[in-house]
């Protein structure tokens, strides 16, 4: 695979950096591009990001100069790969100029998850969803279009679903979270806020779980997404936990499965198996049998930090199973689900060329 060009947009927040540190060596794209906030531009990139990771800056990306947050005019220097890491107010403003200019914008935001005609791709799910952007007027104009990926929450629980969902379909859904504080992006919570307690409440993440979970389940008709017909309830609570999103699932089948069933289901789940895509986890879903498990402390690295640990498999009174899931939101929940997207999108020859 020719290694490409890419640009980061809103590549000072915790997203942008989580894309900068999974891009470094990566060995499909190069980060050529930096786009940030009206009072970043023009500066250094060490300059301007405080940078949070457990890993060095890259040395690649300190002296890189930050680029407005638009297309620039002359644009030849302009990526053809987009990934975007904005707030859902101002992604709905800018992500839509990039795909105009040509640009194949790969988001994590939430502003254009649900709009018809936008796939939201989880590839070991639904990458059949993607021919969905031939549909999207950028596409057919200039050859531009967006894609995005889901909500931190929903990603680890539909890899957890997909499996289920295929041998015995899912009637309905009751999920309660425990989302880490870094999904609040940085400086995030206030401390006094957070230590020693529990928020009982995420804006609009109840709602994006909901519905998202039903799009990525859903079934592409060759023209739009018809949703998952289940049942789905979400609490979202904020915890004291700096990574890692936990997750408690209950589950009830349209086909009765027994324990072992369900156990095989995630065991032989590996739909990318066999397709070499530098981000994809060896195993999706990882079952762990100890009953105190998974923990974010412990999991939350596994695959990479793109695998959904799973755990406490057992009988739910109210409804047929339930379980305990874990999946890191700032990797697989975020920058690392829109890696693996542009990685099938490479693989698939539907990522633009650079400009002449």
């Amino acid at each position: 695979m020719e290694r490409r060009r890419v640009g980061v947009l809103g590549a000072t927040g915790t997203v942008g950096q989580r894309f900068i540190q999974m891009l470094e060596r990566h060995p499909w794209f190069e980060v050529a591009w930096l786009a940030a906030s009206d009072r970043s531009t023009g500066k250094r990139y060490a300059d301007a990001c405080a940078w949070k990771l457990d890993t060095p800056m890259p040395r690649a990306v300190a002296d890189m100069v930050l680029q407005p947050n638009v297309p620039p005019v002359d644009d030849s220097s302009l990526p053809r790969i987009i990934f975007a890491a904005l707030d859902a107010e101002i992604a709905r403003e800018l992500e839509p100029h990039f795909a105009g200019a040509g640009c194949a914008v790969i988001s994590n935001s939430s502003a254009f998850r649900m709009t018809r005609d936008v796939p939201l791709v989880l590839p070991e799910v639904n990458e059949a969803h993607l021919p969905l952007l031939e549909t999207q007027a950028t596409r057919k104009n200039g050859g531009g279009y967006i894609v995005t990926n889901a909500n931190c929450s929903a990603i680890g629980l539909v890899l957890a679903l997909k499996p289920l969902e295929t041998l015995f379909g899912i009637e309905s859904l009751f999920v309660s979270t425990m989302q880490a504080v870094s999904g609040a992006g940085y400086p995030g919570v206030p401390s006094l806020d957070i230590l020693g307690n529990v928020v009982p409440f995420i804006r609009n993440e109840e709602e994006k779980l909901q519905e998202e979970v039903g799009k990525m389940l859903g079934r592409y008709t060759g023209s739009e997404i018809e949703l998952l017909p289940a049942r789905i309830s979400a609490h979202c609570n904020r915890v004291a936990v700096v990574d890692g999103h936990t997750e408690c699932v209950s589950v009830k089948l349209r086909t009765p499965a027994t324990r072992e069933q369900i156990l095989a289901a995630w065991q032989s789940f590996q739909p990318l198996d066999g397709r070499a895509l530098p981000s994809a986890p060896d195993h999706p879903v990882m079952y762990n049998d100890m009953p105190d498990r998974p923990q974010p402390r412990l999991d939350v690295k596994n695959g990479n930090g793109m695998s959904t640990t799973v755990g406490r498999l057992r009988p739910c009174t109210l409804l047929d199973w339930k379980f305990v899931l874990l999946s890191h939101n700032t990797v697989r929940g975020a920058a690392g689900a829109a890696v693996l997207n542009a990685e099938v999108l490479a693989r698939l020859g539907k990522l633009p060329k650079e400009a002449a």
